[in-house]
C-alpha cells in the first residue's frame, strides 16, 4: 500500500523491489528467512529499505545489519512511542525485539531512541543500565537543534546507520492506523523534517517503516499510509 500510494506521486520503475515471502505461524522459520534474505541484500546494496510488518521485523533486519558492518561501526535510529525492550523471549515479538538485538551484540551506546512516550519501568532500568541513548518527546524542546545533534552523533567516518520509524512515533491525529497509539507524538510535518534531514547522512545504509495498518487506515482516509510514504520518499 505504501508503494502504490508512492507511485501516484513517481516512476517506481527504477527501484529494485523485492518481497519477501513469510510463514507466520513458524516465528522461528520467518526471522531466519529475514535475516538470510537480508544479509545477502545488505551485501551487495549500498542503500536498502524495508517495508513491515510489525517491529519485530527490525530485530533480523538489524542483526543482518550488523553482522556485515560490525559492532564499530554500526549505528541505529529508531523513532517510536515505546522502548521495546521487556525481557526478550527466544523470537522477540514488537514489544522486546531491541532487548533481543542490544543483548545480541549491537553497541547500546549507538543506539538513539527517540520521542519515546511511554516506557515500563523494566524497560527504563534496562536503557539505563545498558547506557541506550533515548529521548522522550517531551524532553526534545528544539526539534531543529535536537537533530542536529543526532545527526552529530552519528555521522561519524565509517559510520553505517540504519534508521528505523515506528509509525506509532507520530501522534496519532496524523497517523492513526496503527496497533499501540500513544498521545503526543510528532506531528507528520516533524516526522518529515527529520526524515529529509537524515537522508542526508554520508553513512546512511538502510531505513525501515513499519506498524502502518493499512487495511484499517482504508477507512481513515488512507492518511497513515500517505505519510508512510512520504517518509520513504524522503529517502528515495
Amino acid at each position: 500500500a505504501i508503494l502504490a500510494e508512492l507511485a501516484k506521486r513517481r516512476d517506481n520503475s527504477s527501484l529494485n523491489i523485492e518481497e519477501i515471502h513469510v510463514d507466520n505461524s513458524k516465528i522461528d522459520e520467518q526471522l531466519e528467512l529475514i535475516y538470510s534474505n537480508s544479509k545477502k541484500a545488505f551485501a551487495i546494496q549500498d542503500k536498502l529499505v524495508f517495508l513491515g510488518g510489525d517491529h519485530s521485523i527490525s530485530y533480523p533486519i538489524c542483526k543482518a545489519f550488523l553482522d556485515i558492518y560490525g559492532e564499530e561501526n554500526s549505528y541505529l535510529i529508531i523513532f517510536d512511542a515505546h522502548a521495546d525492550c521487556m525481557p526478550a523471549m527466544k523470537e522477540p515479538s514488537h514489544e522486546e525485539w531491541l532487548n533481543k538485538l542490544v543483548n545480541n551484540g549491537f553497541n547500546p551506546e549507538h543506539v538513539f531512541l527517540v520521542g519515546l512516550r511511554r516506557i515500563e519501568l523494566e524497560e527504563r532500568q534496562f536503557l539505563d543500565s545498558k547506557k541506550v541513548n533515548y529521548f522522550e518527546i517531551e524532553k526534545i524542546e528544539d526539534f531543529e537543534v535536537f537533530c542536529d545533534l543526532l545527526m552529530e552523533r552519528v555521522n561519524k567516518i565509517h559510520s553505517k546507520i540504519y534508521v528505523s520509524f515506528d509509525i506509532d512515533a507520530v501522534d496519532p491525529a496524523f497517523a492513526p492506523s496503527t496497533g499501540y497509539i500513544e498521545p503526543g507524538g510528532f506531528s507528520s510535518r516533524e516526522i518529515l523534517y527529520f526524515a529529509k534531514r537524515l537522508s542526508l547522512l554520508r553513512g546512511l545504509s538502510a531505513i525501515d517503516i513499519v506498524e502502518v495498518n493499512s487495511e484499517e487506515d482504508i477507512g481513515k482516509g488512507n492518511i497513515t499510509v500517505k505519510l508512510a510514504s512520504k517518509i520513504l520518499e524522503a529517502f528515495l
